[in-house]
């Protein structure tokens, strides 16, 4: 399979069993969400998919070949994009170095266009800005990366509705035929749902640290976020 998955993937942190050998795939072409509460195991998929932390048993592949073994760096010089939900940004440097930093080549026009609000935020250190804003920032990694593989927990932390929702549509634009795209989120928001979707939007809930339904997100009501 074009993608990453996990195969009966088992964390522990010490006694703590976190996953409990899971299976999830995340297809390329599509936009695949893990969904669950604080605590559901989510943030420990996607950091496993990082190689950020280790697995106690089972297998990461990528495009179907075995990863588990690879340091986190090594899977970045493979593609692997990956947006913690904290410390995502180099705060001591300035926005405009953070995006140099990101840009896989060109410059770094595409990101401001996605998100004017940093263009004014340049000369600014990322550690001044708010929370809102260092998500932007973080989020403008993945857009100029031009990774095959983009992970992303919680995305829209502390930014504004409307800028939720367009980065929300920025994420479902970048998969494509070689890209997968996948969002650790709370809650499933209203724009994947729609069956009108030009991106194939897919979803594994999580809870407590098993996988316990999967299916395309329109299948997912409101009831069950």
């Amino acid at each position: 399979m074009k993608g990453i998955e996990l195969r009966d993937a088992l964390v522990r942190y010490g006694p703590l069993e976190a996953l409990h050998g899971i299976t999830l795939a995340a297809p390329a072409a599509a936009l695949t969400v893990l969904l669950g509460r604080n605590g559901s195991g989510r943030t420990t998929a996607l950091r496993a998919l990082a190689g950020t932390l280790p697995l106690s048993a089972g297998a990461v592949l990528h495009d179907g070949r075995d990863i588990t073994r690879s340091p986190a760096h090594e899977r970045a010089a493979r593609g692997l994009c990956f947006v913690p939900d904290r410390r995502a940004v180099f705060s001591s440097l300035t926005v405009a170095q953070n995006l140099e930093l990101s840009r896989a080549d060109g410059g770094f026009g595409h990101a401001l266009t996605a998100y004017p609000e940093l263009r004014p935020l340049l000369a600014r250190r990322a550690g001044t800005l708010s929370g809102g804003e260092q998500r932007m920032l973080a989020l403008s990694r993945a857009l100029l990366a031009r990774a095959s593989v983009i992970l992303v927990d919680e995305p829209t932390q502390g930014m504004s509705p409307p800028v939720a929702a367009r980065s929300h549509a920025l994420l479902a634009g970048l998969a494509g035929p070689d890209t997968c795209v996948v969002v650790a989120e709370q809650r499933l928001p209203p724009a994947w749902r729609e069956r009108a979707s030009r991106t194939a939007v897919l979803v594994h809930e999580l809870r407590r640290g098993a996988v316990v339904r999967s299916g395309e997100a329109a299948e997912f009501s409101a009831a069950r976020e």
